[in-house]
C-alpha cells in the first residue's frame, strides 16, 4: 500500500487553505509545474486543475479532478497523466493537538501503473509522498496565515 503521513506543524485550517489553491497546487505535487484551474471551483467535487508533468526533457499535460471533499478533512482526488495512466489519490487532515497529521494514500486505476501495480512501483510512490508531503508542509509552515490562501 502506498500510505504515507506527515505531521505538519501548522493548524488543520491552514494546511486546508493551501490543499483548495488551485494556484498553489504545483507548489507541493511533486512533478507538475504551472497549475491552473481546468473546470469548475477547486476544490468542489467534479471540479478539476490542469499542469505540466516534467520528467527531465519530457513532458506531458495532466490534469487532476476532485472526485470527493469533506472541508477540511478529507480530499479525494483523481489524477491523470495522459500516456502515463491514472491514479486516485485520498489525502486526509486530522487535527493532532494545534498542528496537522496529513495522510496520503495512492493506488493506481489506469494505464501502465495499474498493470505494473505491485510492492515496487508502491515504494517509488512512497519516495514520491515523502518528498510531496515535505513540500505541502514547507508550503504551509512558510506561509504567514494571512498569505496562506492567495495566490
Amino acid at each position: 500500500m502506498a500510505v504515507r503521513h506527515r505531521l505538519i506543524k501548522r493548524p488543520v485550517a491552514d494546511v486546508w487553505s493551501v490543499l483548495s489553491d488551485p494556484f498553489r497546487f504545483a507548489d507541493w505535487v511533486v512533478g507538475t509545474a504551472h497549475s491552473k484551474p481546468r473546470e469548475g471551483s477547486w476544490p468542489d467535487v467534479g471540479s478539476s486543475v490542469t499542469y505540466t508533468i516534467r520528467l527531465a526533457r519530457w513532458s506531458v499535460q495532466g490534469w487532476t479532478a476532485v472526485r470527493r471533499r469533506e472541508e477540511p478533512e478529507v480530499l479525494e482526488l483523481e489524477a491523470n497523466s495522459g500516456p502515463l495512466g491514472s491514479a486516485r489519490i485520498a489525502i486526509e487532515v486530522r487535527s493532532w493537538g494545534e498542528d496537522a497529521l496529513v495522510i496520503v494514500d495512492e493506488h493506481p486505476l489506469t494505464g501502465p501503473g495499474r498493470k505494473l501495480h505491485n510492492k515496487a512501483v508502491d515504494a517509488l510512490i512512497q519516495l514520491r509522498h515523502r518528498t510531496m508531503l515535505a513540500r505541502l508542509a514547507d508550503v504551509v509552515e512558510s506561509s504567514t496565515p494571512q498569505s496562506i490562501g492567495s495566490s
